[in-house]
């Protein structure tokens, strides 16, 4: 954030009308001031290139293979962290996970910036909700949710939403192919809804949509302590906590209709253990992000992007201390998280 505003790439945080806060950001801004942040930490940051094999001895990762456009690259190291959201390392190591359940898997979304939208005009959910009734009386198709979140990107009068809804298995290819062409088309008829029924959009166009549709759900990965909903919504504390979660269980089951919250007690926050963040059977597999060990409720609330920089902070620090942090281990980490400005 602190980069961000350097770059006055980023507004206030603000509160949305469901309560709970988010920071709004120029998208592009976001991509250098992070590539920035990670180059100046002194890692190697290398782009294009996708995990295909993982070498193990027992219960250690030796190595990793990565595929690049100029061939294979092997990377050896002491330990390892998975931040890919889909549990990729988790899956190729052998680490004990879990599939997800198809049938209730949380609905992906297609973001879509539009442009020429005057300043004037009203991008609020309910604003949102009358143009896609119209729109729909209309018999403009394909249009899932009956409304939606949008907002300005900052420094533009450019309009980011959240609208084309698909239910797709990040892990079955031709289900998310076919799942983003649908959200594509979406996007096409929300922009005519909204040229025709909601005001100040009358010029408004496609800049770009997502360059992969928004996945909430895949893989869960086992660790050595799984975060449940109970723990969540009763602010649960722990001895090896590691960092704070303060967004509500978000869950998205419908195609068309709004997010369901469910809150945390006192609208305070709940904690995250260290043993969320190890796997329960690689001794150098840390996890992050979508994959921290938990049940389907906490999930909802742990896999958020704000929460994702907090554990994937933790799981660097613990990687680069100790493999098997025993409690004065745990106690060191802890300290270095708070030296590092974390908030546990």
């Amino acid at each position: 954030m602190e980069k961000l505003k350097q770059y006055h790439g980023c507004g206030e945080p603000l509160r949305s009308p469901w309560g709970n806060v988010m920071l709004p950001v120029n998208n592009e801004m976001t991509k250098i001031v992070l590539e920035e942040l990670v180059m100046q930490s002194g890692a190697h940051l290398l782009l294009n290139s996708q995990l295909c094999d993982v070498m193990r001895n027992e219960n250690t990762i030796k190595s990793i293979t990565l595929l690049t456009d100029g061939g294979k690259v092997q990377i050896t190291a002491q330990a390892f962290v998975d931040a890919s959201g889909d549990g990729n390392l988790v899956y190729l190591s052998g680490a004990e996970h879990t599939s997800p359940d198809v049938e209730n898997l949380q609905f992906g979304s297609l973001l879509t910036r539009f442009g020429g939208v005057a300043s004037e005009a009203d991008v609020s959910p309910t604003a949102l909700r009358t143009a896609i009734a119209q729109g729909k009386a209309a018999g403009i198709t394909p249009l899932s949710k009956d409304s939606g979140f949008a907002m300005r990107i900052v420094g533009t009068e450019d309009v980011i939403a959240i609208l084309c809804n698909e239910k797709v298995n990040q892990l079955d290819a031709d289900s998310l192919t076919q799942g983003q062409i649908r959200a594509r088309k979406q996007a096409m008829a929300y922009l005519d809804t909204f040229k025709r029924f909601l005001p100040g959009f009358e010029q408004a166009y496609v800049i770009s949509t997502g360059p992969h549709i928004g996945i909430r759900e895949s893989r869960h990965a086992v660790g050595e302590y799984a975060l449940t909903g109970d723990d969540v919504v009763n602010a649960a504390t722990f001895d090896d906590a590691i960092a704070r979660g303060c967004w509500p269980i978000e869950r998205h089951t419908s195609a068309n209709k709004m997010r369901v919250y469910t809150w945390i007690k006192d609208d305070g926050y709940y904690e995250i253990p260290l043993r969320s963040l190890k796997s329960i059977n690689i001794d150098n597999l840390w996890l992050e992000g979508r994959i921290v060990s938990c049940d389907s409720e906490a999930f909802a609330s742990v896999r958020v992007m704000g929460t994702a920089f907090l554990t994937g902070h933790a799981a660097g620090i613990a990687a680069s201390m100790k493999n098997t942090p025993t409690e004065n281990d745990i106690a060191t980490i802890q300290c270095e998280l708070k030296r590092q400005g974390a908030l546990i």
